[in-house]
């Protein structure tokens, strides 16, 4: 029996894919966690092997036909263990929040105990959060930004390891805008007899392009997404030392997966190669100067940065000094009207929940995929304020909304890709 024939084509769904596209093209996308995929990844990622299922690893599955599927999951593998110089790959992983809790489930047992950063000072829900089932099934404790500099303290880590003794430590954030060395928290680690797991999953991209240090030498296994600032496909990734290849392949098939998403691998492998090229390596780097340029505009608005300021590709804006009034969630709807997407984030110590928040988070990573540099975050700046300024008055919102859409069409993403 034949697919559905055009006359009952699902107009439907495809006219709402048109539109997502519109709306992607014509406003900023200012989320720290997305990017604009190339055409390459969504072709591989909307590919025949979407078809296939391939249970098990390369020339160890558990279906037949799967030679082709075999040598693009072994070139994905090799591709991004060159990439960042790991021992082992495990690219299967659907997501980074899988990726994490297939690491917890090879290296620990339930009721270890694990240091993490804490979820409302810049950490993951999969660090440890008591409503996620990390925090449900293991022991974690969590270390904070210091109340004065919104930094992390080294010793102040140093000194919840050692009275913890925790069998595992947990670097890494989703709103912590500062740069996240390896080594002291090696140290720590080694210290106190624990393992060291990286969670790159933001920076992912600027470990690669060489805008942030590498912690692979320093880590027994990193974890990371592939579409953030690596502007890969949805997925996720885990690297590992040699040593421990063999546990953590078997905790993503059969521990926590099933059959992999092989067009998403097959996708991942095109990102990998797309990052080994010279011009992603100043593509990394723009992200930073654009965080920069765009978090210095903001501060110049009478915002607050968190901890002052940023060296990646996000930072975390306190609305506070500019408008007592104002919550992040309130920011982040009047925004969406202006064609400015970004996510209403809480503050460390936040006073409101974080249903409502205090705070905002801003990235830089899809207005850069776009082509644009320093000069347009002042402007980028000037769009946030304007509507927040005037976030009652409809009319100068849509001013907004068209002022956006103008600077969008200078800087065009899929100008000739269709939904169908």
């Amino acid at each position: 029996m034949p697919w559905p024939s055009e006359t009952n084509h699902d107009t439907v769904i495809f006219d709402l894919l048109e539109a997502e596209r519109v709306r992607q093209a014509t406003g900023l996308q200012l989320i720290a966690s997305e990017n604009f995929a190339s055409p390459d990844v969504m072709a591989a990622t909307g590919s025949v092997l979407t078809n296939k299922y391939s249970e098990g690893y390369p020339h160890k599955r558990y279906y037949g036909g799967n030679a082709v599927v075999d040598d693009i999951e072994a070139l994905a593998i090799e591709r991004v263990k060159k990439l960042f110089g790991a021992d082992h790959a495990n690219v299967q992983p659907h997501s980074g929040a899988s990726a994490n809790m297939a690491v917890y489930l090879g290296l620990l047992n339930p009721g270890d105990t694990v240091l993490g950063l804490s979820l409302d000072h810049g950490g993951h829900l999969t660090h440890g959060s008591p409503v996620n089932a990390s925090g449900i099934l293991y022991k974690f404790h969590s270390f904070r930004v210091g109340a004065t500099d919104e930094r992390l303290n080294f010793d102040e880590i140093r000194e919840l390891a050692i009275a913890h003794k925790p069998k595992l430590i947990v670097a890494g954030t989703t709103s912590y805008p500062r740069r996240l060395e390896p080594e002291p928290f090696k140290k720590i680690a080694d210290e106190v007899g624990a393992m060291m797991m990286f969670d790159i999953a933001h920076i992912a991209g600027l470990v690669a392009g060489g805008a942030h240090p590498n912690p692979v030498p320093f880590a027994d296994v990193v974890t990371f997404t592939t579409h953030k600032t690596l502007r890969g496909p949805r997925g996720g990734c885990i690297l590992c030392r040699k040593e421990l290849a063999p546990i953590i392949d078997k905790a993503v098939f059969p521990g926590s997966q099933g059959g992999p998403l092989e067009h998403a691998v097959a996708a991942k492998a095109v990102a990998f190669h797309e990052a080994m090229q010279p011009s992603f390596k100043e593509y990394a780097h723009q992200i930073v100067k654009n965080a920069a340029a765009l978090a210095a505009a903001l501060a110049n608005h009478g915002f607050r940065l968190v901890s002052g300021g940023t060296d990646t590709h996000m930072m975390v804006v306190d609305l506070t000094p500019f408008d007592a009034e104002l919550t992040g969630k309130e920011a982040q709807l009047v925004l969406d009207t202006a064609g400015i997407t970004l996510n209403k984030n809480a503050i460390p110590n936040d006073p409101r929940s974080p249903f409502v928040t205090s705070g905002v988070r801003i990235g830089t990573p899809s207005v850069t995929t776009q082509g644009m540099r320093e000069a347009e975050m002042p402007l980028i700046a000037e769009y946030i304020v304007t509507t927040l300024r005037n976030r009652n008055d409809a009319a100068k919102v849509a001013e907004v909304r068209a002022k956006v859409a103008q600077l969008c069409a200078k800087f065009p993403v899929y100008a000739n890709l269709k939904a169908r």
